[in-house]
């Protein structure tokens, strides 16, 4: 809305107001309100978000400054940090597990809060233009994001020259094209670009993400452009070759086929065979028939898949699969896992029974936990137990899956800490370094898995084993009703002559 001043000494003067109505306040509901009022308002929840996106910014620095990694492990230390890891945001000036606290506090996974992190040190080290035009709400988050990932690696003079070539005409430019347009810059001005691609090439890895149709991931593998393409365009002349052949499926899934293909058997290639470790969980009921999904190295699977995938191994018999292992899991209503046995170990246990009644059901339990040891590493019934409970990393938000991660002790082994599944946990390399050696956190596990983690700044999450059922809230009373466990207030006493509290 605008608005020109009538009796003003001033020729002409605008005063643009803009127009909030928080919640479903307003000229009644937005399906009533005129196309007009409807586009200032999205347009002024973008703004709001871009304003919130520079205060948590600045939040997220202030509470970095408060972590300085100073407070880490020196590099001759046995918790140091080794060369070669995955880098940390900071430039050395902020803790390496400040992220990991970032994370918590936010609820995300750490590469999450690696990028917030980063781009908040880039718009406040390099981009300052941008940083305040992201206050104002003069450019949106996605284009500001989009600005501090081309200049992330690059000297603060040349995203200075970056920033001051593009920022004028960003918000009249795709979000795609002020990223191209950033890294065609960035090329032009920054002579120590090769350095950045180096260290780029240093940082890369491959990764598997969940996909959104369940039973499938997505396997991601960072190269250099002319690998990726290279990869790519022989991919898809392979593909293309069965398709001529008269494959009558989809190119594209013959594309995945074909690149699944020449990772799993790697002929001709002069590198080893190797056979892949695959970790299948599966409910017995989904063995039986029924609907209850599984797990393949964590990632999640329908019950159809699982039993086509177990009859692949000749699993579902069920029998031991040839250069593999079995082991069942044995759970509680709840979910909780009470023992872990080979097939051999359950076959034994069924035919013997009760030791102490063998002539009937008693009801007696016959299999649990593995007992605590007095050593400080686990047993191998302990870790077989503790695997099969936790899966992967428990750290919050996390998730490593089986093979990556230690078995830790929550309480210390040094500080009294038993060598029990009750007291044992997954966490992989990085989080059993913060949980060793980053001062002021603090875990804490019950009997079940349950573990609750507390950063340094006082946020608690809580984590249970991917089998465990959350507990049951219990239900509300109707309004005005007294919850049950609060007790009715005594009735007034008979005697009135002590002085009332406070005595």
């Amino acid at each position: 809305m605008t608005t020109a001043a009538a009796s003003s000494p001033v020729r002409s003067a605008t005063m643009v107001l803009e127009l909030y109505y928080p919640g479903s306040e307003g000229p009644g509901p937005a399906s009533e309100w005129p196309d007009d009022l409807l586009a200032a308002r999205v347009q002024g929840l973008q703004r709001q978000r871009a304003k919130a996106a520079a205060e948590e910014a600045e939040l997220i620095l202030a509470l970095a400054g408060q972590r300085p990694a100073a407070a880490d492990p020196a590099p001759e230390h046995p918790g140091a940090r080794r060369a070669g890891w995955t880098a940390q945001p900071g430039d050395g000036e902020v803790s390496e597990f400040f992220t990991a606290e970032l994370a918590t506090v936010l609820n995300v996974g750490r590469g999450t809060a690696a990028i917030r992190l980063t781009r908040a040190l880039t718009w406040a080290r390099k981009l300052p233009g941008t940083f305040a035009a992201l206050r104002a709400g003069d450019i949106d988050e996605r284009r500001a994001q989009q600005l501090a990932d081309a200049v992330k690696n690059v000297p603060a003079d040349v995203a200075g020259r970056v920033e001051a070539e593009l920022l004028p005409e960003a918000s009249d430019l795709s979000v795609t094209r002020v990223g191209t347009r950033a890294a065609e810059l960035v090329l032009q001005l920054d002579a120590a670009a090769e350095e950045a691609r180096v260290e780029a090439a240093k940082a890369a890895d491959v990764h598997v993400y969940p996909s959104p149709v369940d039973g499938r991931a997505v396997l991601a593998v960072d190269l250099p452009a002319e690998e990726a393409a290279a990869a790519k365009d022989l991919i898809d002349q392979l593909a293309r070759m069965l398709k001529a052949d008269g494959d009558e499926r989809p190119i594209g899934q013959l594309r995945t086929l074909v690149a699944a293909a020449l990772i799993l058997r790697p002929a001709d290639t002069g590198l080893p065979l190797v056979t892949a470790n695959l970790t299948i969980t599966a409910a017995l009921e989904a063995l039986e028939g029924g609907c209850a999904p599984g797990e393949v190295n964590g990632l999640v699977i329908t019950a159809a898949h699982l039993r086509d995938l177990l009859a692949r191994l000749a699993a579902l018999g069920v029998s031991t699969p040839e250069g593999g292992s079995l082991s069942y899991a044995l759970t509680g209503p709840d979910g909780e896992l009470l023992a872990t046995l080979t097939p051999a170990e359950l076959e034994r246990l069924a035919t013997r029974g009760c030791p102490d009644h063998p002539a009937g059901d008693c009801g007696c339990e016959v299999a649990g936990p593995p007992p605590a040891t007095d050593r400080y590493r686990p047993t191998e019934r302990q870790r077989a137990f503790v695997t099969a409970r936790d899966r992967r990393c428990r750290f919050p938000g996390c998730g490593q899956r089986v093979g990556a991660k230690d078995i830790d002790h929550v309480i210390a082994h040094a500080c009294g800490g038993a060598t029990d599944c009750a007291n044992l946990c997954c966490l992989c390399r990085s989080h059993h370094r913060l949980k060793t050696h980053a001062p002021g956190w603090r875990f804490t596990m019950t009997g079940d898995g349950t573990l609750q983690v507390t950063t340094p700044s006082g946020v608690t999450r809580t984590t249970r084993p991917p089998g465990l059922r959350p507990p049951v809230a219990p239900p509300h009373p109707p309004p005005g009703e007294r919850p049950p466990d609060r007790p009715e207030p005594p009735p007034p006493a008979g005697n009135t002559d002590e002085d009332p509290p406070p005595f």
